[in-house]
């Protein structure tokens, strides 16, 4: 029972709970304020999603006299999605579901002549219906629309149109406002991240660069570090998909509206930011061999350590230089002369220092050569002139 209360007392409590989801949107809605970025993104988007339900109820409640104006502004909000593409490709899978909703609610009402052998006749069939691939997530409308029509009890061929008609009325209106007011366009999301993947990568390098100068072989933090690379790669790439879908079926002009990036960083870059992740992960896998007492090899000599954290030191200042680079208008590189010829020096050294491990029979050598040749790679990704030549 100790136990369990105190497992109980480590947990956050509500108040506590409550007051980090105020910060959090708290700084959101200060970051959304500051300037461009992911939180203005979602403002704007809500804010069109809202409008884009208040016009298609004035048209379909106010000008076309429904009182039942509820499908148009429904289908309206749904559509307002994070790509015009993606809103075009959610209006013809949601207008189908619709469609078979209301006609299988319909024709299941003529068959059984009640309202609840209709429910059970239509609503099961369509549910299966929803679980289409082809429907995604939109295959639930099917359901939720025969319901819908079956609870109005008006299911003939009239009301069936009419619905259907709303449901077309509310898609082109949210399709409208979302590709003519303020278009989605997620260049800068690709430039972003792929700017933080450079500079996490710069942490996790002088991360390993400390602990080694320290003398503190935390191969479990290293290996952490290099998870939390991969999740930022991740999210590279799922912005780079963003990106590309988003430039789909999108006018120039409404680009430079919005004055957006006229470019986002090339593909080459993230296959490059991805060969550096996985150097970093090479990286930290040797040396965790390295710092297990009970496995061989054992680690190299304290000089040559030295020399090595030093050498990471500089790379990962390189990370740091090439995401401020990123962030800049111009991105154009500007190499540090000081910095490469102080990496020269120490490679010099490092590879002085494998051969006399070698010739004396070291225990270090296979670590320090595993550890050299990633070190190798990681220059020769980051490092301009190591990229050129």
């Amino acid at each position: 029972m100790t136990g369990v209360t105190e497992a109980l007392r480590g947990q956050p409590r509500p108040t506590h709970a409550l007051r980090e989801e105020a910060h959090a949107v708290g700084r959101a809605a200060r970051a959304a304020c500051r300037g461009p970025g992911r939180e203005r993104d979602l403002l704007v988007q809500s804010l069109k999603a809202s409008a884009a339900a208040i016009l298609a109820w004035l048209v379909a409640g106010v000008w076309m006299g429904d009182p039942m104006a509820l499908m148009a502004p429904w289908v309206a909000v749904v559509l307002v999605q994070a790509t015009v593409y993606s809103s075009l490709m959610q209006a013809a899978r949601q207008f189908t579901a619709i469609c078979a909703g209301a006609l299988l609610a319909s024709l299941a009402l003529a068959v059984t002549g009640n309202t609840l052998g209709a429910v059970a006749l239509s609503v099961p069939l369509l549910m299966l219906l929803a679980n289409w691939p082809r429907f995604g997530d939109q295959g639930i409308y099917g359901a939720t629309t025969a319901l819908f029509t079956l609870a109005t009890g008006a299911a003939d061929v009239f009301a069936v149109g009419h619905r259907v008609g709303q449901a077309a009325l509310g898609a082109v209106i949210g399709i409208a406002v979302n590709a003519f007011v303020l278009p989605p366009i997620h260049l800068r999301d690709v430039r972003e991240n792929l700017a933080a993947l450079a500079r996490e990568a710069g942490d996790v390098l002088h991360t390993v660069a400390g602990d080694l100068r320290d003398g503190e072989w935390d191969a479990q933090g290293w290996s952490h570090a290099s998870a939390r690379l991969e999740r930022r790669l991740d999210a590279l790439r799922s912005a780079r998909g963003w990106s590309r879908e988003s430039l789909r079926l999108t006018a120039a002009p409404r680009r430079a509206v919005r004055r957006l990036p006229a470019s986002v960083p090339p593909e080459q870059d993230d296959e490059r930011w991805s060969r550096v992740t996985g150097h970093i992960r090479a990286l930290t896998r040797t040396l965790a061999v390295a710092a297990d007492d009970g496995r061989a090899p054992a680690p190299p000599a304290r000089p040559a350590l030295d020399a090595y954290a030093d050498l990471l030191q500089l790379i990962g200042d390189a990370c740091h230089a090439e995401s401020d680079r990123l962030l800049t208008a111009d991105g154009a590189a500007r190499p540090d002369d000081h910095a490469e010829s102080a990496m020269r020096e120490l490679r010099g050294q490092l590879q002085d220092g494998l051969r006399e491990h070698a010739g004396q029979g070291g225990d270090g050598t296979t670590v320090l050569g595993s550890l050299l040749l990633q070190a190798e790679n990681l220059w020769s990704e980051t490092v301009p002139t190591g990229r050129h030549g």
